[in-house]
């Protein structure tokens, strides 16, 4: 506790401290006075916000509601990272093939060479490259050479997935792979209950139809205008083909279907979720961003040439 600022004028509630409704969802730090004239901060997230109070449940400690008027000052502040966020790129990436029930793993070195077939009627990069997000434990040559053989003898382009800008792309360049040109994408992370928590705040109220599997789930909503998967990988889940047709966008559709696809995890006991959204989907990274996902390293696509 210290001794407080000279108080602001807190009449409709939202004044220079920056907080207001958009909140909710959000994590937050907030400062207001005590009975006694001094002030106090709150960290947590804020669950609700009010005429003339909001709600802020502190980590670890329960909600608490502060009347707005003594509010002082207060922000939003980025999540708290998660020990996931320390999980080498490699391993986040091997939690990808749970989204297909059929794909072929092969070593090479340190590398993972996978195969699957067309998933939604086209092959997936994910699925169909060697996963390289360290040096490969072999001979640089060996590995492009292997990457090679094996893609070859498939028919398809030998592909390599490595992280954009690390030595792995750098090192693969003179061996004759390029970028592809597109399809950079971020793996975001994010904590199951704290999205869960934001996306519950911000979601319309929508019928969903659910079709699950053991592992999986499929979210339609709306005669099938928006829809997404949920997939497990132990107590990872992976989010992937949120979609919502262009002519009901901006309605709050995306924000359901996550909603729904976590609560489906978090009843299964997942508490990371993982997502990939290509680098220049500005609205989906802002969706992501505004529920806690933060980005944990970019794939590059690399093509032999």
């Amino acid at each position: 506790m210290t001794d407080a600022p000279e108080p602001q004028s807190h009449e409709t509630g939202v004044g220079s401290h920056g907080l207001g409704p958009h909140v909710v969802g959000q994590r937050v730090v907030v400062r207001h006075l005590l009975p006694d004239g001094r002030a106090s901060d709150i960290l947590g997230t804020c669950t609700e916000w009010g005429s003339g109070s909001l709600t802020v449940d502190r980590e670890g400690h329960g909600p608490v509601t502060v009347p707005l008027a003594e509010v002082v000052t207060g922000k939003p502040v980025p999540p708290r990272a998660s020990v996931r966020a320390r999980v080498p790129a490699q391993e986040v990436e091997q939690h990808v093939a749970a989204l297909w029930s059929s794909i072929t793993i092969q070593p090479l070195g340190q590398w993972q060479l996978r195969a699957s077939p067309p998933h939604g009627g086209r092959l997936r990069r994910r699925g169909n490259s060697a996963l390289a997000m360290d040096g490969p434990g072999i001979g640089w040559a060996d590995a492009a050479w292997g990457v090679r053989r094996f893609y070859d003898a498939l028919g398809q382009v030998p592909t390599v997935q490595v992280q954009r800008g690390s030595q792995v792309e750098q090192t693969l360049a003179p061996l004759g792979f390029a970028p592809m040109g597109d399809g950079d994408a971020h793996a975001q992370l994010a904590s199951v209950a704290r999205a869960l928590r934001s996306v519950r705040s911000a979601a319309p109220d929508v019928p969903a139809e659910i079709e699950e599997l053991p592992d999986s789930v499929v979210v339609s909503l709306d005669g099938g205008v928006a829809s997404g998967r949920g997939v497990l990988s132990g107590d990872w889940l992976l989010v992937e083909s949120l979609v919502v047709d262009p002519g009901s966008r901006r309605r709050g559709l995306a924000t359901a279907v996550l909603a729904e696809v976590l609560d489906w995890g978090a009843s299964l006991g997942a508490t990371t979720a993982l997502l990939h959204v290509e680098t220049d989907n500005a609205g989906a990274i802002a969706l992501y961003g505004r529920h806690g996902f933060t980005t944990h390293h970019t794939n590059r696509y690399l093509v032999a040439r």
